[in-house]
C-alpha cells in the first residue's frame, strides 16, 4: 500500500485530493499537512508527497525530500525562471513528477496540440484563451503556459519571444509569428482552455474544460502510484507525459 502525504490539506485541492486516495483501494493517506506543519517530523509516515501549494512552500517541500529520499509530485504553478532552476537542481536528487496540470484530458489536449501544430501551425494565427475562478492568482495560467511551450517547441519558436500577453489600444497588424494569450477570471469556474489556429477561411479549435478538480486530484494520485514504481536512482524531473506513457 503506497502511503501519500497531502500539503495544504485544508484547502480545495488538498481536500479534493484526500478524496481521491480515499477512493484509491491501492493508495493511503499516510499525513495531512497543512501550513505551519513541519514535514521533517512525519518523514516516516509516507512515500510520496503530493503538492499543490506555492512556489516558496513547494520548494521548501522539495528541500526537505530532496534530503530524505521521499518522491514528490508537484501540481504548483507560478514558478518563475529562478524558482524553476531551484526545482530542476532539487530534482537530481530524488524522482518527481512535475506538471502545471495533472488531468488526464489536458495532457491528450497537448498531444493533440502538438498534432494540430504540425499539420497547421506554420499557417495559422494561433490564440490561446483561458478562464479560471476568481481566486486564481497566476496568470496566464500554468496550463496555458504549457500549452503555448509546446506549440511554440513544435513550430521551432521562443514563447518568451513570441507570446503576446493581452493587447490594448492601437497596435501594427498581427504578426503571425506570435501565440496570443488571453486571460479570463470569475466566478467559479474550475478551468477551461480553448487554442484556435485561425487559417484563411477556417478555423481549428482544440478545446479543454474541467468541472471538478477532482480530475486533476486523480491525475496526482495516479502520477503518485507511477512514482512509487520508479527506482530512487532514477532521479530527474518527470511529466504526466511519462505517466501516461505518452511520450
Amino acid at each position: 500500500m503506497i502511503k501519500i502525504a497531502v500539503t495544504g490539506a485544508s484547502g480545495r485541492m488538498g481536500q479534493t485530493i484526500i478524496e481521491a486516495i480515499n477512493q484509491n483501494d491501492s493508495v493511503a493517506l499516510g499525513v495531512a499537512l497543512d501550513k505551519g506543519d513541519d514535514l521533517s517530523v512525519v518523514l516516516n509516515q509516507f512515500d510520496v508527497l503530493i503538492d499543490f501549494t506555492c512556489p516558496t512552500a513547494t520548494l521548501d517541500y522539495l528541500a526537505t525530500c530532496a534530503k530524505a529520499d521521499k518522491k514528490m509530485v508537484i501540481g504548483t504553478t507560478g514558478f518563475n525562471d529562478d524558482e524553476l532552476s531551484q526545482l530542476t537542481n532539487l530534482a537530481k536528487n530524488i524522482p518527481i513528477v512535475f506538471a502545471p496540470n495533472m488531468s488526464v484530458g489536458v495532457n491528450l489536449s497537448l498531444k493533440l496540440l502538438e498534432m494540430a501544430t504540425k499539420v497547421v501551425g506554420e499557417n495559422s494565427d494561433i490564440e490561446i484563451v483561458e478562464t479560471h475562478h476568481r481566486f486564481k492568482v497566476d496568470a496566464p495560467s500554468g496550463t496555458a503556459l504549457k500549452m503555448g511551450e509546446v506549440i511554440a517547441d513544435t513550430l521551432g519558436r521562443d514563447l518568451k519571444t513570441c507570446a503576446v500577453y493581452g493587447r490594448e489600444g492601437i497596435e501594427q497588424i498581427r504578426d503571425k509569428n506570435t501565440i496570443g494569450f488571453s486571460t479570463i477570471r470569475g466566478g467559479d469556474v474550475v478551468g477551461e482552455h480553448t487554442v484556435s489556429f485561425f487559417m484563411q477561411g477556417e478555423r481549428v479549435e482544440i478545446t479543454h474544460k474541467a468541472s471538478s478538480r477532482m480530475t486533476f486530484a486523480l491525475g496526482a494520485v495516479r502520477a503518485a502510484s507511477w512514482l512509487d514504481k520508479i527506482s530512487p536512482d532514477k532521479s530527474g524531473v518527470y511529466s504526466m507525459k511519462d505517466v501516461l506513457e505518452m511520450v
